[in-house]
């Protein structure tokens, strides 16, 4: 799986240099389209289960994360429409967040900074990140209020893949999709949960996953691979006819 990061501009978020800056809703999700993946927190699984496959990756920093597929294709995202328009009822924290993120700083604790390229960033329209006086807006705190919240459930589902890995409990796999015409898509290099050894694990191991919530979000993650299918229905709606690349590991 290959992933995009939608932050063209990042800039960490200044009192001074952003003092006039306002955010002003474009309503799409331009941003978002050539990302065939995302970061899903674990609190995402029960909603996110239903629309898209969640499997397992490794990111750029080597550690595990879970995703949501979103295409079949490098740089191609199915859940975007021409019209920019986002084609499922949930929408994953990580899109929502945007254009603002938490980023690490070299010597220093997670920073906020914000996206200069964002469309919507403007002197004149939308909501102001700071008054008069150069403090935080209400619109400003509900942002960071949703980076710290969403900073807890990246820490919460760290811990939820490191248990997956210190089991042995990941295995690396390919899925194929089929389209009617007789074309087909193969994703690689996916990790997902080895059902043979969840069900070897020692039952105080078991026992304390399924306490503490993780033995659910497993089954949902192996319930949502079948909707690995789903994208290829997605891609034939398209009408692409085009032969294209598999999905790049």
């Amino acid at each position: 799986m290959s992933q995009q990061m939608y932050y063209e501009k990042p800039a960490l978020l200044d009192r001074e240099k952003h003092r006039t800056r306002r955010v002003k809703p474009t309503g799409g999700f331009a941003f978002a389209r050539k990302s065939n993946s995302l970061y899903l927190a674990g609190a995402e699984f029960n909603e996110a289960a239903k629309e898209y496959a969640i499997v397992f990756t490794r990111s750029p920093n080597g550690k595990v994360v879970p995703v949501a597929v979103l295409g079949l294709r490098d740089q191609e995202n199915l859940f975007v429409d021409a019209q920019d328009r986002w084609l499922a009822r949930y929408l994953p924290a990580f899109v929502r967040r945007y254009p603002f993120v938490l980023a690490e700083v070299p010597g220093q604790s997670l920073a906020v900074c914000i996206d200069e390229a964002y469309p919507g960033l403007s002197d004149t329209e939308g909501e102001p990140l700071f008054d008069d006086k150069g403090q935080e807006t209400p619109f400003l705190k509900q942002a960071l209020e949703f980076l710290t919240q969403y900073q807890r459930e990246y820490l919460r589902t760290e811990a939820f893949c490191k248990r997956l890995q210190d089991n042995g409990l990941l295995k690396e796999t390919n899925a194929r999709a089929n389209l009617r015409d007789g074309r087909s898509f193969t994703l690689n290099g996916l990790l997902v949960v080895d059902e043979k050894k969840l069900l070897e694990l020692p039952d105080a191991t078991a026992l304390t996953m399924f306490r503490n919530g993780e033995m659910h979000m497993v089954s949902l993650h192996m319930a949502s691979l079948s909707n690995i299918q789903l994208l290829a229905d997605r891609l034939a709606q398209r009408g692409d006819a085009a032969p294209a690349a598999p999905a790049a590991a």
